[in-house]
């Protein structure tokens, strides 16, 4: 059988390649690990990067799972000293609180750093390869992963606002370490990497190794297969793109009579895109059937199904998709005068509330505990829960409202964001407020 990626182009060539393509002027981060992928792109990159002036940074995510980890720093250090080129050096706690695996938890913290340092519109090297693909698209099947996690890690994607790019995702780790040794580089290897209870060493040393030995290109036919998942599931976000269109192009609500025309599995397709426009986490497979089933039978607010990271609710024939909504609880105030930003459990409030009267006054912020009432101009007195009726405020929105006191009387309610919902007689909203 023929090798699928025969006649890999360069080193250099790939590197001067994707540099190309990073608009100028813009900055070109390295992220560098310490290992000998990463040391090796940052290398090559450099040595582009005096050729086409471009600026380059790297970034050392420091896990502080290990005591190698100070090892892997020193090395980054010395390494960017004798290329020239600036390094930002960023220490993460892993929060393994969500049952998501240390893996899964240190790459969580990892991106979170990148998110932090590297600005919108500039772009992110990373150094896997052939063989990291491979290893990726094998998991993903053994977890039964639908198209998009068979198609593994893309070439190229934005997230938020940064362009990640893998320039190196086409080369085999023999091709890496050649190039490596050619240049005299040094790097750190993490002791780690031997450890078998990992899912993906023991992928990398048993199992990639037997496949190896039996049929020699295995690790290029499975990141090619991967390649060829990835175009399909392009196809596929193209579809449900186009259904989301169709649909009133808002992803955070459907409209459930319109999604339930689509048969089962574009429904579950649309959901998932959806999510993804959203920034949310994808549903495990039996939840996305369970939300499936809830938008054949209950329409009401009742009805919702929730994973790590993402929830759905039905309420009045429509699908609301969003990340778990906090709640204010139920003891919570503070005080407040009116004309300054308030922090609060849910975010900073940004309106103010002045008496028409013009004078100072000390205000009350709340969560609602029910049988509030307002008075308001033109109404009288209306009770707050019919008043939210009318107003069509959801379930888990009520749980979210600020309401605000003065002596004794309710004077304005609503959200964190937007507009005061409700303002009692004698009260407005200037047009801004001052700072803490």
């Amino acid at each position: 059988m023929a090798p699928p990626y025969k006649n890999t182009p360069a080193l250099q060539d790939l590197i001067d390649d994707a540099l190309a393509q990073t608009a100028p002027g813009r900055c070109v981060w390295v992220a560098l690990s310490g290992g000998m992928d990463s040391s090796l792109l940052l290398s090559l990159a450099a040595d582009a990067c005096r050729r086409v002036p471009r600026p380059l940074f790297a970034l050392h995510v420091h896990h502080g799972l290990q005591s190698a980890n100070d090892d892997f720093e020193r090395h980054c250090r010395w390494l960017c000293s004798r290329l020239g080129v600036p390094l930002i050096v960023e220490h993460v706690c892993v929060d393994n609180g969500r049952g998501e695996g240390v893996e899964a938890a240190a790459r969580r913290a990892r991106y979170d750093a990148f998110a932090q340092h590297i600005g919108c519109g500039e772009t992110l090297w990373l150094a896997q390869h052939q063989n990291d693909q491979a290893e990726t698209f094998l998991l993903a099947a053994l977890r039964g992963s639908g198209v998009a996690g068979l198609a593994s890690m893309p070439r190229r994607r934005t997230f938020f606002g940064i362009t990640i790019e893998r320039p190196l995702l086409g080369v085999a780790l023999t091709q890496l370490e050649e190039e490596a040794h050619k240049q005299r580089l040094v790097w750190v290897n993490d002791p780690t990497n031997s450890e078998l209870q990992f899912d993906r060493n023991y992928v990398r040393h048993r199992v990639l190794n037997a496949l190896e030995a039996r049929w020699p290109h295995a690790q290029a036919a499975l990141a090619r297969s991967a390649g060829l998942v990835g175009e399909a599931a392009g196809l596929l976000d193209e579809l449900a793109d186009h259904d989301l269109m169709q649909l009133g192009g808002q992803p955070q609500q459907l409209t459930v009579s319109e999604l339930l025309q689509l048969s089962e599995p574009r429904r579950r397709l649309l959901i998932r895109r959806c999510l993804t426009h959203l920034g949310l986490a994808l549903p495990p497979a039996r939840r996305l059937a369970t939300l499936d089933a809830q938008l054949q039978g209950r329409t009401d607010g009742q009805a919702h199904v929730s994973w790590p990271g993402g929830e759905a609710r039905l309420w009045r024939g429509k699908l609301f998709l969003m990340a778990p909504p906090l709640a204010l609880a139920g003891d919570w105030q503070v005080e407040w005068c009116g004309q300054k930003v308030l922090p609060t459990p849910l975010g900073n409030l940004r309106r103010g509330l002045v008496a028409d009267s013009g004078q100072a006054v000390s205000l009350q912020v709340c969560a609602r505990r029910g049988g509030e009432v307002l008075h308001l101009a033109e109404r009288g007195r209306r009770g707050l829960k019919r008043l939210l009726q009318e107003h069509g405020l959801s379930p888990w929105q009520r749980k979210q409202l600020l309401v605000v006191w003065h002596d004794n009387a309710v004077v304005a309610v609503g959200l964190v964001d937007g507009e005061w919902l409700l303002v009692a007689q004698g009260w407005y909203q200037p047009s801004s407020v001052s700072g803490r």
